[in-house]
């Protein structure tokens, strides 16, 4: 029988009980305060890619990362999947863009990566803990903004962190300084995306970017006979 590692279940709760606080605080903000709340998360959000983006080791690894992503991500078109899984919901477009924000922020960056690997490895959640309280928070205000598709993103956490920390012994190189950092990389220049679509200033089709955050370790290792 799979055990479920505690912390992460924590923080597939967190991000369960911050989205139905978010949504609840939603309904009763007015159109004016949302739009400057969705540019002051805008905002933010484009810093903290632009930080994540800095860490990279190899903008070629994340360029390549990003480029057959993109054309995989494309050819599947997760963002239309994601829409038509969102058609229960009264607006398809936005639980998109909520399941896709919410997903890569929480699952995007060395605290997902190292917390989880830490947790299967050595039983040590504190990372995922510190994590928890973060996403709690990041998703009061994402589901204020977006709706469902932020609350359900608290089951991919609890199937994506879980299947991580099962695999732990398997993913640990992923802790190496270089796959880390280019990883963080095409994270980073996702979110970046995000945050511009958060501004209106682009619509990017952010969710056919997300096979790039597989593919980065792939190519990355490939790379290495080059060198």
């Amino acid at each position: 029988m799979l055990r479920i590692h505690p912390s992460v279940l924590i923080n597939a709760v967190c991000v369960f009980a911050g989205s139905s606080i978010g949504m609840a605080l939603g309904k009763a903000v007015s159109e004016r305060f949302k739009k400057i709340l969705f540019q002051a998360v805008g905002l933010t959000t484009i810093g903290v890619g632009i930080k994540m983006t800095l860490d990279t080791s190899s903008f070629i690894i994340v360029l390549l990362s990003l480029a057959f992503g993109a054309i995989l991500g494309e050819m599947i078109d997760i963002e239309e999947k994601l829409s038509r899984v969102g058609r229960f919901s009264k607006d398809s477009t936005r639980f998109a863009k909520g399941f896709v924000a919410a997903t890569t922020l929480f699952l995007v960056g060395p605290m997902t990566i190292v917390g989880s690997i830490r947790a299967g490895l050595l039983n040590d959640g504190t990372l995922i803990y510190v994590k928890s309280v973060l996403d709690f928070i990041s998703s009061i205000v994402l589901a204020s903004l977006y709706g469902i598709g932020v609350f359900v993103t608290g089951v991919v956490v609890l199937v994506v962190q879980g299947s991580m920390v099962l695999l732990a012994s398997q993913l640990s190189f992923l802790t190496q300084q270089s796959y880390l950092a280019n990883f963080t990389g095409v994270g980073g220049l996702i979110v970046f995306a995000i945050g511009l679509r958060l501004l209106e200033l682009r619509d990017i089709k952010v969710g056919n970017l997300l096979p790039a955050l597989v593919l980065s370790p792939f190519i990355d290792f490939i790379a290495r006979f080059f060198k």
